[in-house]
């Protein structure tokens, strides 16, 4: 009993350790790019949804690019959506075959929720972003050997929130530095306008909004990863 016990406080840390490394912390994500320069990364995750279009006509006034982290029943259901997403020359990463945090997720369910990608077999790199960050003991080990880079992020929208636009705008912009990758959802109502506000407001700081990989993102290292934690905590 009593090593009953033990053995499950052990998994249970293992568990807290790894979330707070590969998600909090971040270390060896990839994450935001070179503090110089004009560029940022506006993603979207969860996909594609109703909004899709709308989205899709702010980016294209604003001349902006941007990625796309899609989940497989959002495909399932709007394939159209991923098409367009495509045409446009938006780029397209993976959110997950369920959109189930790591941590609830068996082994075998989570090493196919990490494999699964829209663009399976054609030409990669593959980008990863776990739904909600999270991370399980495994994550990594997953994603390296399904050939996925995870992809975080260090500037929220929070527009899953019931913030108005403006507000989420100006708290957003307010933290947006030079390298900076902006987490934004596909599917909630006041996304679109809270796209235009920021891409308005991008344009007036001097930065260009790019696909992920153009920015280009750089591996979350341990200055980095701690400074995350105290943003992450710190509150």
């Amino acid at each position: 009993m009593r090593w009953g016990r033990w053995l499950l406080g052990a998994v249970g840390l293992a568990a807290l350790l790894a979330d707070v490394a590969g998600r909090a912390a971040g270390w060896g994500a990839l994450g935001p790019g070179e503090r110089v320069g004009h560029r940022v990364a506006l993603t979207f995750d969860d996909g594609p949804s109703e909004r899709t279009a709308e989205l899709l006509a702010v980016l294209a006034r604003h001349g902006a690019q941007a990625t796309f982290f899609v989940t497989a029943p959002a495909v399932e259901a709007r394939p159209d959506g991923l098409r367009a997403l495509m045409e446009a020359g938006h780029e397209i990463g993976a959110h997950g075959r369920w959109h189930v945090p790591a941590l609830l997720l068996p082994p075998w369910r989570e090493w196919a929720q990490v494999r699964w990608h829209p663009r399976a077999g054609g030409p990669g790199p593959y980008l990863y972003r776990p739904p909600y960050g999270g991370h399980s003991p495994l994550t990594r080990l997953l994603a390296g050997l399904a050939g996925r880079q995870v992809a975080l992020w260090d500037v929220e929208g929070r527009d899953w929130t019931d913030t108005p636009a403006l507000t989420l705008a100006a708290q957003a912009l307010a933290q947006i530095r030079p390298g900076s990758v902006v987490l934004l959802h596909d599917g909630p109502a006041v996304t679109p306008e809270l796209l235009e506000r920021l891409l308005s407001g991008l344009r007036g700081q001097g930065l260009t909004p790019v696909r992920l990989l153009d920015l280009p993102p750089r591996p979350i290292g341990l200055r980095a990863g701690l400074a995350r934690l105290r943003a992450s905590y710190g509150r």
